[in-house]
Order: C-alpha cells, then sequence, then structure tokens
C-alpha cells in the first residue's frame, strides 16, 4: 500500500512522556538530537528520564489537575512503559494524540488480551488458556497440559507474577502464591515450550504506514530477566528475515504507531511462536545505540512526529550485557575499558535484580 501523507511536528515541539525509567531517559536524549523538546510525567523528580529532561511534572497518575496540564504542553504523547494505568490515558484522550493509541496498550497490558489478539491474526503462539479460580486452574492446566507456566494476565514484568508447573506440581499451591492478599487475579496457562533459543525483533511503524524492522537478535534470561542480548541472532537468514516479516506484520495489524518488540521462541524444528509483544523500546534493542545510525529510541521518535523512519541497518556485530544490581559497581573498570560502551542510569538505589544500566561491545560485521 502506498504510504499516507505526512507533516511531521516541526523541531521544537515537544514530545510528552508518561513513565521516567531509562526507556524515557534514552528517548528524551534521542529526542534532542533532532530538535526536540520533552515533558516527563513521573513520579518522582530523582527519576532517570527526569535527571535529563528539562521539563518534569512529578504527580501521581491519579492527579488529573497535572495530566491535563501535562497534556496540554505537548504536541504528542507517547509512554516509556505499558504498565501506565487507563484513568490518566482517559483523561488526556481527546486533549493530544497518543501514539501508540491506548487500545493498544489495553491489549499489551494483559497477557490473556495478548494472545487472543495474535490467535485472531494467525500468529502462532504456545498453547494457552484463563484461570479465574483454583478450580479453573486445574481445568487450564488439564487443557494445555504440564510443565506449564501459571503467570496473572496483568503487571507481571521480568520474571514476576508467575510460577512454572511441573509434572507434579501443584495447582492449588500456584494458586495460593500467585492470589495475594485475599484478590482473585485473571491468569493466564501457557504451556512449556522446549525452544531452542528466545530472540526478539523490534519494527517501528510511522504515521505514514512504513515500517522497519531491526535484525532478530538472540536473548539469554536468568531468573526472568534479560542479562544477554547477541546482534544479529545466530540463525539461518531465512528465518530471521520470517522474524522481521512477522514483526512488520504485527505492528500493522494493530494499526501502531511507534516502536513494537516482538519476543518470540525458536522451536527446535525451525518454527516461531510470539511470546509477548511491547509497544515501546525494548531492553533487547539498546544494542542499537552502538551499532546502528538510528537507534531504537531515535526511531521511536521519528515515528510518533511523522518523520520519515531511519535505517535500521547495522554497522557492526554486538553483544550488550545488562548491569543488574551489583554488577554497576564495575562501572570504573568497565569506563576504562576501550572495548567497552558504558550506558548508566542514574538510579541511586542498587538492588538485587534491578536494571542499572548496560554495557555494549562490538565486533565487525560478519
Amino acid at each position: 500500500t502506498a504510504a499516507r501523507e505526512v507533516t511531521p511536528l516541526p523541531p521544537g515541539s515537544c514530545i510528552g512522556i508518561l513513565g521516567g525509567g531509562q526507556l524515557g531517559r534514552m528517548t528524551v536524549l534521542a529526542a534532542a538530537r533532532l530538535g526536540y523538546r520533552c515533558h516527563v510525567f513521573c513520579q518522582d523528580r530523582a527519576e532517570p528520564a527526569a535527571q535529563v529532561c528539562g521539563q518534569v511534572t512529578a504527580a501521581g497518575f491519579e492527579d488529573e489537575a497535572a495530566l491535563a496540564s501535562f497534556a496540554a504542553s505537548a504536541d504528542v504523547v507517547t509512554f516509556e512503559f505499558e504498565n501506565v494505568p487507563a484513568p490518566p490515558l482517559a483523561v488526556m484522550a481527546g486533549r493530544v494524540p497518543l501514539r501508540p493509541e491506548p487500545r493498544i496498550l489495553e491489549i499489551a497490558q494483559d497477557r490473556l488480551r495478548e494472545k487472543d489478539f495474535l490467535a485472531t491474526i494467525g500468529v502462532a503462539t504456545a498453547a494457552y488458556a484463563p484461570a479465574g479460580d483454583a478450580a479453573s486452574l486445574a481445568a487450564a492446566l488439564a487443557q494445555v497440559g504440564r510443565p506449564a507456566i501459571v503467570k496473572t494476565a496483568r503487571w507481571g514484568y521480568d520474571g514476576k507474577g508467575q510460577v512454572r508447573i511441573g509434572a507434579g506440581g501443584d495447582a492449588d499451591a500456584a494458586w495460593a502464591t500467585l492470589a495475594t492478599r485475599g484478590e482473585s487475579p485473571r491468569l493466564i496457562v501457557e504451556g512449556a515450550v522446549d525452544f531452542e533459543r528466545e530472540i526478539s525483533v523490534i519494527v517501528a511503524r510511522g504515521l505514514d504506514g512504513a515500517t522497519a524492522a531491526y535484525d532478530a537478535v538472540e536473548n539469554l534470561h536468568r531468573e526472568g530477566i534479560l542479562v544477554r542480548t547477541t546482534a544479529p541472532a545466530p540463525i539461518p537468514a531465512a528465518l530471521a528475515v520470517e522474524a522481521q516479516s512477522l514483526a512488520a506484520r504485527i505492528a500493522t495489524e494493530l494499526d501502531l504507531v511507534g516502536l513494537l518488540a516482538i519476543e518470540i521462541f525458536v522451536t527446535r524444528d525451525g518454527g516461531l511462536l510470539v511470546n509477548e509483544l511491547a509497544p515501546r523500546p525494548h531492553n533487547s534493542g539498546h544494542w542499537t545505540i552502538d551499532a546502528c545510525a538510528v537507534n531504537q529510541f531515535e526511531q521511536l521518535v521519528r515515528a510518533i512526529t511523522g518523520l520519515a523512519l531511519g535505517s535500521t541497518e547495522r554497522h557492526a556485530d554486538a553483544v550488550m550485557d545488562n548491569l543488574i544490581g551489583a554488577d554497576v559497581a564495575r562501572w570504573k573498570e568497565l569506563a576504562g575499558d576501550p572495548a567497552a560502551r558504558l550506558h548508566l542510569y542514574g538510579k541511586r538505589k542498587t538492588r538485587p535484580g534491578r536494571k542499572m544500566g548496560h554495557v555494549t561491545r562490538l565486533t565487525s560485521r560478519e
């Protein structure tokens, strides 16, 4: 289809960013290179994005007056994490363009909605079934089979909110673990996948409908947290192209304007099963800052402001390691390593499992 004609926002326009984490921080820096101002809405002025942004609103998401003022200051609003509550989006709707749209957030925030959406467009995923109480959890396990992963439908990330159930696992115990504080959560039971490796693809889609996908990368997780991304993924070229095409198709089916990360299992027989979607910059795309002419954060800015998408070509191979928790204590050593490209997020408190920064090492492109 022909690209739609779009008038981009001129330099000097203001991008509103919901959330103050490291993804917002790197988006602010990319926007500045293109001459855009940013306004960050977050809970605390000490957050990573707030440290590098000229305009910050520090308020709760329930503060409608603060949200209305924030929306009035911006020419477009995006977000750097998908667990934005629905009420602030409702406050801003109609006042300012939200990109991606709230309905895409509603899909990505909920694992059941996400899997159902993928099923409706014919994208393969692991077997899954919903559960809302101990009895339906047992029935879902019987349907999906074991081993399985039981996850809360909402609010889980970095391995939180999920329990693995093996052949002899107890459904009642899993329910008790996930049904905290007397709540009755919506759960999703996913069949465990015997995969060869985990990969991801990040794709941008502009206001004109054009798409641009980065190379597929391999991801290594430990305790549910991404620890290393290798670009490109060591998979056959045809499979890598298939993964890029799949990402572009999903972004188009969503009618997304912005950035979408697709996490994928590569099965033993060379198939692709989509695991999760994230309609925002993604940890597995940080390598693009040092290895591509246009990184994922600049690409997000280009997409939501109506600029032409940039080239996703990589000029080097890359290995990106997250600095998690106490890993950040190696900052001096890493800063002195001529082969290391160090990125620190400015987080004041170090906690186990917390992403404090990342380091990327480049090698000549193969």
